[in-house]
């Protein structure tokens, strides 16, 4: 089968087109031929080399963490799916024509697959980072990059949720946090003085982008107390928790993919490009100015 892969660390320049043997779906698992598969930073990280250190990639490597797609075999123990439903979950190497998957939900009527597949690690993210800060109606959570994916969903859910929320993105994205019922603000020089003429306090802080916020995060919070970081390695120096063990969870995904079949929430898809445009793709994403998700299509 077809299959985005990389037979050496490097840039995106390194992912390439090839052939590979396809998967086949063991106990507990279900394989789906893919429709779209999404891109993360964390895929750039390992095809870059950069978590050698932590575990070893087996080459020739290949991205995607994330599919839709239509199942075509399920494996022994599985219940409640059959082959021809269309389901999203998470993958090891989705940006191929078939993977395996072991977590999924059914993606509703009427969303398409691009939409589908933007959605398990950014919602992963967002619910883990809910639960560890529990952010409560009337509090006030400040979030760092809250117009990306996993920020963006964040905000709309607690907002949602009764909490106040302050945003902070780039001049270009403030508009869309606005949209997503928060108030906008600058980052960079200046945010304290910003965020507290905005709120009387911050309850509790998100950092989604590693940008070097964590010191004005514990000014504005008053201490390293519901300061939490998915991206900044200074948080062991600093006292702060980094959370950056996923635990996917089918039922989560479930009621998240109703949230964005329903319109209640939006994950942003910037750019849906062929599997053959991966390292175009994958450019983006690891430049973080990618707008939105990216996602390849089969």
């Amino acid at each position: 089968m077809r299959a985005v892969v990389y037979d050496q660390f490097g840039g995106p320049e390194v992912l390439h087109l090839g052939q590979v043997p396809e998967p086949e779906a063991g106990p507990g698992r279900i394989r789906v031929r893919v429709e779209a598969v999404g891109l993360n930073a964390f895929d750039g990280k390992v095809r870059s080399g950069a978590m050698e250190s932590v575990f070893r990639t087996r080459l020739p490597g290949s991205p995607g963490l994330e599919v839709a797609g239509v199942v075509d075999q399920v494996g022994a123990d599985v219940v409640g799916v059959a082959p021809g439903d269309r389901v999203t979950g998470w993958t090891s190497r989705g940006a191929a024509d078939f993977a395996t998957l072991r977590r999924w939900a059914p993606v509703p009527d009427g969303l398409a697959p691009t939409q589908a597949a933007a959605l398990p690690v950014v919602g992963e993210a967002a619910r883990r980072a809910l639960r560890l800060l529990g952010p409560q109606p009337g509090e006030t959570l400040l979030v760092h990059g809250a117009s990306g994916g996993i920020g963006g969903l964040v905000t709309q859910l607690a907002v949602a949720a009764g909490v106040r929320v302050v945003g902070t993105a780039s001049p270009a994205n403030q508009e869309r946090v606005a949209a997503y019922g928060a108030t906008p603000t600058a980052y960079g020089d200046g945010l304290v003085d910003r965020v507290r003429s905005l709120v009387p306090a911050v309850d509790a802080v998100l950092d989604t982008t590693g940008a070097g916020v964590l010191p004005d995060s514990i000014e504005l919070r008053g201490g390293t107390d519901r300061v939490l970081t998915l991206a900044d390695d200074a948080a062991h120096d600093l006292g702060v928790e980094f959370s950056e063990e996923a635990s996917p969870s089918a039922a989560d995904l479930a009621e998240l993919l109703g949230l964005v079949a329903r319109g209640e929430v939006v994950v942003p898809v910037a750019h849906v490009l062929p599997l053959a445009e991966a390292a175009r793709g994958q450019a983006m994403v690891d430049g973080g100015h990618s707008g939105g998700k990216v996602v390849l299509v089969s």
